[in-house]
């Protein structure tokens, strides 16, 4: 059941646009997020291979940008969230480490990113966090997502 979900919330979460502005609103938005649930976590935003935010919270470290950048790969090769790609992998029966033929030092499909898709475009980039365990780094994203797309803020292309 949670491979329909994840493929659900991919189809749900696409964009009009994504700016600069847009960024920076969804990246504060998240942290925002995080801070309220003190949650140590890092936060990654990147549209193509140009970082356009990056905050780390209260205790994370640098092992979490470490893990940014193993999940934004897989989201990078794959267009699908780190998460999804993961899940797939256990659902077959096997790890992603064991059988992507991918280096585990530079992939990692652990929840946490999440394509960045824009109407008409495809995947444009990522939404990363890392800090908490994948469930919830992945439900942490979704959730930014969602309200940054109720604000209307991806669909106006706002900027602040």
């Amino acid at each position: 059941m949670l491979i329909p979900e994840l493929e659900a919330q991919e189809r749900r979460l696409v964009l009009r646009s994504f700016t600069h502005d847009d960024a920076w609103h969804l990246g504060s938005l998240l942290v925002e997020l995080a801070r309220l649930r003190h949650a140590p976590v890092a936060v990654d935003i990147r549209r193509g291979p140009q970082q356009l935010f990056h905050c780390a919270l209260p205790r994370s470290s640098a092992d979490n940008d470490a893990w940014i950048d193993r999940k934004r790969r897989v989201v990078e090769r794959y267009a699908e969230s780190s998460y999804l790609v993961g899940t797939r992998f256990r659902a077959k029966g096997t790890a992603f480490e064991d059988s992507s033929r991918l280096d585990p030092d530079l992939y990692a499909a652990h929840g946490g990113s999440f394509p960045i898709a824009v109407e008409g475009a495809g995947v444009i980039g990522s939404v990363t966090v890392s800090g908490l365990p994948q469930a919830e780094d992945h439900a942490l994203v979704v959730e930014a997502l969602e309200r940054f797309m109720a604000t209307g803020r991806a669909v106006e292309g706002a900027t602040h």
